[in-house]
C-alpha cells in the first residue's frame, strides 16, 4: 500500500467554491480510478501556528505501486489537475510505502 500525501497552500483569492471543486475532484478518484483505495481531505486546525500558510492536506491511499503508476498519467488525474492548478499557490507531495505486517 502506498500513501500519497499532499500539503496545499491555496492562492489567497481562492473562493470556497473553487476549493470545494478541488475536494470533489479528489474525492471522486476512488470511484474513478481502480486501485485508488481512499482519499481523506482535511483543513489545518493546529493551534501551533507552524503550518507556514499551508491550509489543507489530502491523503490518498493506493493499493500498490501499479495503482500509483496508473493514477499518475490517468485522464481523470489530468482533469483533477485542471481544476486544482488555477487555485494552488504551493504544494508539497510525499509518498511512502506502508509496510503491512
Amino acid at each position: 500500500m502506498i500513501r500519497h500525501v499532499l500539503v496545499v497552500r491555496f492562492v489567497p483569492n481562492a473562493r470556497d467554491a473553487q476549493i470545494q471543486a478541488v475536494r470533489d475532484a479528489f474525492e471522486a478518484m476512488p470511484s474513478t480510478i481502480e486501485g485508488v483505495e481512499s482519499v481523506e481531505w482535511g483543513e489545518n486546525n493546529s493551534p501551533e501556528g507552524k503550518n507556514q500558510g499551508y491550509s489543507h492536506v489530502i491523503l490518498m491511499t493506493f493499493r500498490d505501486e501499479t495503482a500509483r503508476q496508473t493514477y499518475l498519467p490517468h485522464p481523470a488525474h489530468e482533469a483533477l489537475k485542471a481544476v486544482f492548478r488555477p487555485v494552488i499557490e504551493d504544494l508539497i507531495v510525499i509518498d511512502y510505502t506502508v509496510a503491512l505486517s
